[in-house]
């Protein structure tokens, strides 16, 4: 029930399902002409920041930024990489074959990781959730079917395929952890996500090692589209469906971090 609610309440949290929760009383209130028109901005404005710029660059950075990304001198030796699902999109007709989702950079960097040495096996952690479309097999074998293909051998991949969020991923990890002796893992996920993954993983009383990939937001972007330029600020003020996919997708940690203190998950 928990995980149903989680995935259903937020909707009417976020920019999208707050305006049309709004827009629906809007309308039933409209023989109450001020009192429409009073919710009808009120819409109207959630919207226009929900979809604006700098909004969602500033929720990016406040959760992207926080955890420095692993570099050539800081690059650790571990007992396992921990990959969490996310990533790829399911080979289900007519795609060829399992494909690299946005988030796919997780996959990616974390076959990186193992070529250089990081550590001799990979976890990879995602299962299926009652709401989620049904693949082939569950995320963990495709995240080591892609794997594989980017050469990573068979046997040095560990399969959690139960987990349906992120606390499950760290409860269901650390079980195997445990069962095999390994304490010092590397955590590969988004870097949006990393700071609630991070904080789970560490609860679970691992030593973690945060390896964050997937940047939506860099150092150059900020530079250039905080300076007070006439044109770029007048850009900024433009709203965009591509501003307001990531807003929510950053109130989605946010909400999830707040949630997550509440039972005690971090």
């Amino acid at each position: 029930m928990f995980y149903v609610l989680s995935k259903l309440l937020p909707l009417f949290v976020y920019p999208t399902g707050l305006v049309c929760v709004l827009l629906i009383a809007a309308v039933i209130l409209r023989h109450r002409p001020r009192a429409s028109a009073g919710i009808t901005v009120v819409a109207l404005l959630i919207l226009g920041l929900g979809a604006n710029r700098l909004v969602s660059m500033t929720l990016t950075r406040a959760l992207e930024w926080r955890i420095p990304p692993l570099t050539e001198a800081t690059r650790p030796s571990a007992d396992a990489l921990i990959v969490l699902g996310g990533g790829l999109r399911q080979q289900l007709a007519p795609r060829p074959s399992h494909e690299v989702g946005e988030a796919g950079d997780r996959v990616l960097y974390a076959a990186r990781l193992y070529h250089a040495g990081v550590a001799p096996a990979l976890i990879v952690s995602g299962g299926e959730g009652p709401l989620q479309n049904p693949g082939t097999v569950s995320e963990a074998e495709a995240m080591a079917e892609m794997l594989v293909t980017l050469g990573v051998p068979r046997d040095a991949i560990v399969l959690e395929d139960t987990a349906r969020n992120t606390y499950e991923n760290a409860l269901e990890s650390a079980e195997l952890l445990g069962f095999r002796g390994w304490t010092r893992v590397v955590l590969v996920t988004s870097a949006m996500h990393m700071p609630r993954a991070y904080a789970a993983f560490t609860h679970q009383n691992l030593e973690v090692i945060a390896a964050p990939t997937d940047y939506l937001l860099t150092y150059s972007d900020w530079d250039f589209y905080t300076q007070r330029d006439p044109g770029v600020m007048l850009m900024n003020l433009l709203p965009k469906a591509e501003y307001l996919e990531i807003t929510e997708r950053a109130m989605k940690e946010i909400i999830g971090i707040f949630v997550y203190h509440l039972r005690g998950w971090l």
